[in-house]
Formats: C-alpha cells, structure tokens, sequence
C-alpha cells in the first residue's frame, strides 16, 4: 500500500509492527512516532501489529524505523 492522501491533504500510512502485545506497546509506539514532525495522529493496534500514522506530508520510513526502534520494537516495513 502506498501512502494515501485525503481531502485535507493529510498523508495517511499504515506500517507493520512486530512485538506489541499489549496496550502499553501500543502507547510506547504511538508516543515515539507522534513525536515525528508533521505527524497528526497515530492508532498503534497490538493484535494486527498495525500502525496507522496521519501526517501532514509523506514521512521518512527510516525516520520512522528509528522511532519504532526508540520503542523497542521492529518495523517490518509499509503495509
């Protein structure tokens, strides 16, 4: 999947995550990503291993990468 961008002109990517199990994972990996430039919003979902990640432009995935990592978690890659 590519990045998507709607009517707002906000950016939205999903990525796939490994190692979450549990809703703190899911807070970790959200509140590293959020704190990329231009991100607006993030939903992290432990079961699926999914983030969904809304910005104002299209991130940088190794920008990305290292926030994940900065979590303690790997991200395999786009969805």
């Amino acid at each position: 999947m590519t990045a998507q961008t709607d009517t707002s002109g906000s950016v939205t990517a999903v990525y796939k995550v490994t190692g979450m199990s549990c809703g703190h994972c899911e807070g970790s990996v959200s509140a590293e990503i959020s704190e990329l430039a231009g991100v607006t919003s993030v939903t992290a979902v432990a079961a699926s291993g999914e983030v969904t990640v809304v910005s104002a432009a299209p991130l940088d995935e190794e920008a990305v990468r290292a926030a994940v990592d900065e979590a303690g978690f790997e991200l395999v890659g786009r969805v």
